[in-house]
């Protein structure tokens, strides 16, 4: 089956925040929000326009053979300087978003990814791969000067689904392939991939591989490692294509090396994946806990049981009030279950009987619906879970732009870790920035994904910024709360990338030995160091 992408949109995107230049906060909404968290400005930063930036000449051009691929167009290429991380929209703000590639090339097929591969490499060209440019731990900027361009290579032309396998309930799909146009494209024939990231919208199926993405499903397969079958991957060396096949054993995985490889040692071309049926019934209710402690018991419980939430996100007091679910200095628990064969309502009265027997409160109200988009959203702090889930990035922009620190970062540990870890990150990073700015920060947390063994804790912090050092300040924060996941030996990230912000930390993660073996590999799959410089391994 020959697949067409979605219907263009008339919609601009951001070059220096996040989505949609109309969703943003006007500069009112702007003002009042930081009226809320003192130490902020007066009046919120003008938005940067790209006509104000220092945009150089490109410091190469491409051969007539590729040119048809590749743009120097001024705003295109600062549009893909960076990501949509705190410290990338602060920089912007301040005119100084780092440094803007040289070239965006567009390929249209996998051999146009090649050609550029070889030319880039004749030239000593960084090449640093680009989907939906979500990355929020600097994973698609360049930094350094060790390569005499920078090109910055955009997949997204390359968004089609080419073949599906209703039999199979698998689909080949190209790496640019957005959210919204992926599943447009699988809606026909009944099927979904079913993988929600909060960036659905603005990332790509090669974004999700690359990063190990984590998706809206909260217990289970929570990240698109489960359903790859199969996946392309172009380098230097050549291109690498691996069976189709539901399982195998057969030594390490081909594929494993490149999930998670973050662009630096290949390019993602496209995948088969695995799809289910699109679920017609679903179910979704939200438990007020008045101690915390108890909800992590009653989620663990949860996720060590087999009720299989699709969603299970506890909110702790701070996170509930930020998102509109509750103003009374409870936690609430979120709960989902969604199926495409029989109803869940009873797997849902079983969970919330489950936390009420933790201590958890209930008025009784569910939603149920047929349908993403189409269904009730539930009760009332479920409702307003999901419209805050869809529209912080927004507001957090705002909040940027009136001075604040307003940033995000997740992990995950064992349970028998999590309490203690939850309280030393508040307690430290909380510590660190009223020290440094004289004012009391907010230090919310999450828990996004739970597991059998362990859960994802998210953390969100709100303070007051230091006019012209916020990305310094916020540097600081992050290198204080790596210091307590590293005591607690929680991962430095559960799905956001490594990328360059977390360097640091995955390099003490890892174990020396696969360092070696990862730097074997870089060195055989990309000899001349042009992809993704700096990710991963040097």
């Amino acid at each position: 089956m020959d697949g067409t992408t979605a219907r263009p949109t008339a919609r601009a995107r951001s070059w220096w925040g996040w989505g949609w230049t109309d969703a943003h906060p006007g500069d009112a909404e702007c003002v009042a929000m930081g009226a809320l968290l003192p130490g902020t400005l007066a009046r919120p930063l003008p938005v940067p326009r790209v006509r104000d930036l220092d945009v150089r000449g490109p410091a190469v051009e491409a051969p007539q053979s590729l040119a048809h691929l590749v743009s120097a167009d001024p705003a295109d290429r600062a549009a893909h300087a960076m990501g949509k991380a705190y410290r990338d929209v602060a920089r912007a703000l301040r005119g100084q978003p780092g440094r803007i590639p040289d070239l965006v090339a567009r390929p249209a097929d996998e051999q146009g990814v090649a050609d550029l591969l070889e030319w880039a490499g004749d030239r000593r060209i960084a090449v640093v791969p680009y989907g939906g440019g979500s990355s929020v731990s600097g994973g698609v900027e360049y930094r350094g000067d060790a390569h005499r361009a920078v090109l910055s290579l955009d997949l997204t032309a390359m968004g089609r689904v080419l073949d599906v396998d209703t039999a199979g309930r698998a689909a080949r799909i190209q790496a640019g392939a957005l959210g919204p146009g992926l599943e447009d494209q699988l809606r026909p024939h009944g099927l979904t991939l079913r993988h929600f990231p909060q960036s659905f919208e603005f990332s790509t199926l090669g974004g999700w591989l690359a990063t190990r993405a984590g998706g809206h499903y909260a217990t289970g397969r929570t990240h698109i490692d489960d359903f790859v079958q199969s996946m392309r991957v172009v380098t230097p060396a050549g291109t690498s294509g691996s069976w189709r096949l539901p399982a195998s054993g057969a030594g390490p995985s081909p594929d494993r090396l490149f999930l998670g490889s973050e662009g630096a040692l290949g390019v993602i071309t496209e995948a088969w994946m695995r799809l289910q049926e699109r679920p017609r019934h679903k179910a979704s209710a939200a438990v007020a806990f008045s101690d915390f402690t108890a909800a992590l018991r009653a989620v663990r419980d949860l996720a060590q049981s087999d009720l299989a939430p699709a969603n299970c996100r506890l909110l702790d007091p701070g996170e509930a009030a930020l998102s509109g679910a509750a103003h009374d200095g409870c936690s609430v628990l979120v709960l989902g279950f969604e199926s495409a064969y029989e109803p869940v309502a009873g797997r849902l009265a079983r969970a919330v009987e489950l936390a009420r027997s933790h201590g958890g409160r209930h008025d009784g109200s569910t939603g149920a619906g047929r349908g993403r988009g189409e269904a009730p959203a539930g009760d009332a702090a479920v409702s307003a879970w999901r419209a805050a889930f869809l529209r912080m990035p927004y507001l957090r922009d705002g909040l940027v732009r009136m001075g604040a620190v307003a940033e995000t970062f997740e992990t995950a540990a064992t349970w028998d870790r999590v309490p203690a870890l939850i309280d030393e990150v508040r307690g430290e990073v909380g510590a660190a920035a009223l020290k440094a700015t004289g004012h009391p920060a907010t230090v919310n947390c999450r828990l996004t994904h739970v597991y059998p063994d362990g859960a994802a804790p998210y953390f969100t912090v709100l303070a007051a910024g230091r006019p012209g050092g916020e990305v310094a300040l916020w540097d600081d924060l992050k290198a204080v709360a790596g210091e307590v996941l590293h005591r607690h030996r929680a991962t430095i990230t559960h799905h956001h990338a490594v990328g360059r912000d977390h360097r640091p930390g995955y390099d003490r993660q890892r174990p020396e030995p696969f360092a070696l073996a990862l730097r074997a590999a870089k060195g055989a799959l990309d000899p001349r160091g042009i992809l993704n410089p700096g990710v991963l391994v040097d």
